[in-house]
């Protein structure tokens, strides 16, 4: 194998390939990245996990055509301190491969294509295509409620439902629930589960612009096509929370507040929060304001927020971190928070429409045991 293509495509293509890679694995080749030169001018790069795979490919001047795996930290710091506009990479039958860029030159040991694994193929015609930003806005309110624990793996993902008319991505952790709907023009129903570990991995890739993104839905797998980069995920297996179930109907109080004011209030009451002083974040919610307090092992705090209120005053209690999560991830001026009691969740929805929603499991207070 022999190529020469442009520094700047070559560092690109390798840094993004590379967030695909095991930082350990039993299999040698799990840890490097595939490239290989094609006779049509193309170099293909992936990187694979067995889980997640990200491919792309760029324009070079192909000498010979072959394939190699070479280690992704090593090529990902070799590539990056390069200072000449041209790489010419090399291979001989024994793997080993030479990089030289200006007057830099490496010589390092490869791995056989052959023991590099197969990135499943997506075995569907089902496809959906949205704009780049509309996706990353969705993943964004509602990747931080996916789970992290492996009590159950399938809540380690966010569910994506898609029918003739939205797309609905929905997060639930066991304490909190984030969702998001769009409207969508889509010819099928369907419903899958996407690790939150690829969206994060997507989200990065995404721009704030309206060009369009190609989604592949397969049985076992999905495919996001993003610009020139493909990100091929499986799908996590399992029923996922049935959420309509767990969000309140109806409520008895309904507060309208301004999100920049509630979150600087509880930022500075949790100032006082730390993991060797846990304690949730107590609010008493009344007809004109939100009065914030927390009392830890380091001290007390208050404070106030002015609100607006219908319905029965609520004192109740929160993880305050749940809480800010939600509140930043509004990207609204104002939000309003629906209540049904001490007890029930606590609802954040829009001032106006449905576009999303969230909800807070309350903490019991231990006076009130």
């Amino acid at each position: 194998m022999k190529f020469t293509l442009n520094h700047q495509e070559l560092c690109e293509a390798v840094s993004i390939v590379s967030r695909a890679v095991s930082a350990k694995s039993s299999l040698p080749a799990l840890e490097g990245i595939l490239i290989r030169a094609e006779e049509n001018g193309k170099v293909f790069f992936a990187g694979y996990d067995l889980e997640m795979a990200i491919t792309t490919e760029a324009e070079a001047k192909v000498a010979e055509a072959g394939s190699v795996v070479v280690n992704a930290r090593l090529i990902s710091e070799m590539v990056r301190r390069m200072n000449a506009d041209l790489v010419s990479i090399e291979t001989d039958e024994n793997n080993m491969a030479q990089i030289k860029c200006g007057n830099s030159e490496f010589s390092i040991i490869g791995i056989s294509a052959l023991e590099y694994p197969e990135i499943p193929p997506i075995d569907s015609e089902n496809q959906i295509s949205l704009s780049q930003a509309m996706l990353k806005s969705m993943i964004h309110q509602t990747l931080f409620a996916v789970a992290v624990s492996d009590t159950k793996p399938v809540q380690k993902g966010t569910l994506f439902e898609i029918t003739d008319s939205f797309i609905r991505l929905v997060s639930v952790d066991g304490f909190r629930l984030a969702m998001r709907t769009e409207p969508i023009h889509s010819e099928n129903n369907m419903k899958f589960v996407v690790p939150g570990k690829t969206l994060s991995e997507i989200a990065k890739l995404l721009g704030d612009t309206e060009e369009e993104i190609l989604i592949h839905i397969g049985k076992r797998h999905i495919q996001f096509t993003i610009g020139g980069y493909q990100v091929c995920s499986r799908l996590l297996d399992g029923e996922f929370l049935n959420y309509r179930a767990n969000i309140p109907r109806t409520c008895t109080s309904i507060s309208t507040v301004k999100t920049s004011d509630f979150i600087s209030a509880v930022e500075r009451v949790s100032l006082i929060i730390s993991d060797r002083a846990l304690s949730p974040v107590r609010c008493e919610f009344d007809d004109r304001s939100i009065r914030i307090f927390c009392n830890t092992a380091m001290g007390k705090a208050n404070d106030v927020v002015e609100a607006s209120m219908e319905g029965d005053p609520v004192e109740i209690a929160f993880n305050n971190r749940y809480m800010l999560d939600a509140l930043r991830a509004s990207g609204s001026d104002e939000v309003k928070i629906e209540l049904s009691g001490s007890f029930s969740p606590m609802k954040i929805i829009p001032v106006e429409g449905e576009e999303f929603l969230f909800l807070i499991l309350p903490v019991r207070i231990r006076n009130e045991i």
